[in-house]
């Protein structure tokens, strides 16, 4: 047996390595073309911001409610809406209080249209396309019955 040249023999390692890597380049290539047929990709850039807003109470006889943001990421102020209120859910644009971008130190304040009767009121944000939303702040309101 030689055995010199059998270890110099490398006839088949180059055509499996050839369809090894054709193969790869075939699944990568799938998976690339799959996520932009799906859209899968679009979802990642829409990630809810973190943000903390406080609560202060109006138990006056129509109730109001002003809801502050206290920290966390900036946020445009069309993309934010309160909810729970008797009068519906109100867009923080529509509002008339804050107009533009949403940052720390900016409050709003919403009319109940009703005293308070341990309503449960939410700060909710929406993503630009509508498909996702997420709920960044809640409080309990005070029951006044």
């Amino acid at each position: 047996m030689q055995i010199k040249q059998l270890l110099a023999d490398d006839d088949a390692v180059s055509p499996v390595i050839g369809v090894i890597l054709m193969v790869a380049i075939t699944v990568i290539l799938a998976a690339v073309i799959g996520s932009f047929v799906l859209n899968l990709g679009q979802g990642v850039q829409q990630t809810a911001p973190q943000a903390s807003f406080g609560f202060d109470y109006n138990t006056s006889a129509n109730g109001n409610v002003t809801i502050t943001h206290e920290t966390g990421d900036s946020i445009d102020a069309a993309r934010l809406n309160t909810t729970g209120l008797d009068n519906g859910t109100i867009n923080w644009v529509d509002n008339g209080d804050v107009t533009g971008t949403v940052s720390a130190g900016s409050s709003a304040t919403f009319d109940n249209g009703a005293h308070w009767d341990g309503e449960t009121v939410r700060v909710v944000w929406t993503s630009q396309n509508g498909e996702t939303s997420a709920t960044l702040s809640q409080s309990t309101a005070p029951d006044e019955s």
